[in-house]
């Protein structure tokens, strides 16, 4: 995600500065020290004048409620205007903002736009409607490889997501998103700097059709890290998957998750992270969706 748009929520700080002097990098500190309405202060003449970090700070006060009542009309517009202008993060939250509200085809317009550019939470939710065929031609490959790259990003609604769809989707389907997850990855814009953002919008996992009961955390034994390979309705599936990749796993033991209703693959354990983002790679390019998760 590029985080740098969104840094300009921050702004209110410098209410105090000449407004010559004032800036979206100061009002961040500004709002870090919750001067909200001060930041609101400074944001809007910047966003008038056409600044698209100021416009998209200021949607989210609006959205928010900070510094301004409550206002998500007013959010709207001010997100709009900077989505129009190529934020990335305000295409992402107004596409949310629509979605959430009713206006799905508007909201999946601005997703599709955003997913294009490699946002996270963006792809999550465009992914998740293409499987369900929600206010846009049903895709289900696409939308597994767009949910996988979300997961890729470490966001966890996806990571949950991308469980669920292993244990719907066929593994023909699926070795076949993968395939267009790495394509899209090596074609997507490099992202900008990424600086910390205050209160992003939040992403819940979506719902999938048929529906599936969220998975719900069990114990397991402990150890570092793990991969994840798949979740399934028979224990018998992941056995069999286990079975399979077997010989490229380099001795490691299977773990088997029970989630609900559903077992969950696991394979460890790696010493760190890293070690078992490598072991995905490899995987990855034998068409397998993987990623990484700690051992409990």
């Amino acid at each position: 995600m590029i985080m740098k748009h969104l840094v300009a929520v921050a702004l209110i700080g410098v209410a105090l500065a000449p407004l010559s002097a004032q800036s979206v990098k100061s009002g961040i500190a500004a709002w870090q020290r919750a001067d909200y309405a001060g930041a609101v202060a400074i944001w809007r003449p910047l966003a008038e004048r056409g600044d698209v970090d100021a416009a998209f700070n200021l949607g989210q006060a609006y959205r928010l409620g900070r510094g301004v009542p409550i206002n998500l009309a007013a959010a709207k517009n001010w997100f709009e205007r900077a989505a129009k202008k190529g934020h990335v993060d305000a295409q992402t939250t107004l596409g949310l903002l629509l979605f959430e509200n009713g206006d799905r085809e508007a909201g999946i317009k601005w997703l599709k736009t955003a997913s294009d550019k490699g946002d996270a939470r963006a792809m999550l939710v465009y992914g998740t409607a293409l499987f369900n065929g929600d206010a846009v031609k049903r895709d289900r490959v696409l939308g597994y490889a767009l949910v996988s790259r979300a997961a890729a990003q470490g966001l966890a609604p996806a990571q949950e997501t991308l469980t669920q769809l292993d244990g719907l989707m066929p593994l023909d389907q699926r070795r076949k998103g993968v395939a267009l997850a790495m394509a899209k990855a090596k074609s997507a814009p490099s992202p900008g700097t990424k600086v910390k953002k205050p209160t992003p919008p939040q992403v819940t996992q979506p719902k999938l059709s048929p529906a599936v009961s969220p998975p719900v955390a069990s114990a397991a034994v402990t150890g570092g890290w793990r991969i994840q390979l798949g979740a399934f309705s028979h224990h018998a599936g992941a056995q069999s998957l286990f079975q399979k990749l077997s010989g490229g796993l380099a001795g490691k033991q299977p773990y088997y998750v029970v989630a609900g209703p559903v077992t969950r693959l696991q394979v460890g354990p790696y010493p760190s992270r890293a070690s078992a983002a490598s072991a995905c790679a490899s995987l990855s390019a034998r068409g397998q969706a993987c990623f990484p998760v700690p051992g409990k």
